[in-house]
């Protein structure tokens, strides 16, 4: 998701039974278009272990908040050079390489509305394509 859909995020919009999240204020969501949001067991799991606000926020606190705190674990990290906005790209091209999601698919879970915004937000890495067609011969 994006840090604007994250940080607008109330917890009437997740239901952790169905396993999704509902993006639906079109003020909230960059390209307007509403849509149902995946979670991963992981994702699960971390939104089980925070508290519930009082204010109905999954995230209660602010952009510049937010910021602040991703840049001070980059820098005990010791991670240069790196963004929250990375975070999604970064997310977007793992998944691409496990290779169980179609295109279409992909989109879906991103919340992208054309295949050439898709392809910007997946930078696919030469090395795992590689080993890809490495085990891929060896079937052969």
């Amino acid at each position: 998701m994006r840090q604007g859909e994250l940080l607008g995020l109330t917890w009437k919009s997740v239901d952790m039974k169905r396993k999704l999240i509902y993006l639906t204020k079109k003020s909230e969501i960059k390209n307007e278009k509403p849509r149902a949001v995946p979670l991963s067991p992981t994702a699960l799991r971390v939104l089980e272990g925070l508290p519930k606000s009082i204010s109905g926020k999954v995230i209660p606190c602010a952009r510049m908040t937010l910021y602040g705190v991703f840049a001070a674990a980059c820098d005990r990290a010791k991670i240069v050079d790196f963004t929250f906005h990375d975070l999604r790209h970064e997310a977007m091209s793992r998944l691409a390489e496990r290779g169980d999601f179609n295109v279409l698919e992909l989109a879906a879970v991103s919340g992208h509305k054309t295949l050439q915004m898709l392809e910007r937000y997946t930078h696919l890495q030469a090395e795992r394509l590689a080993a890809k067609l490495a085990k891929k011969a060896r079937k052969i």
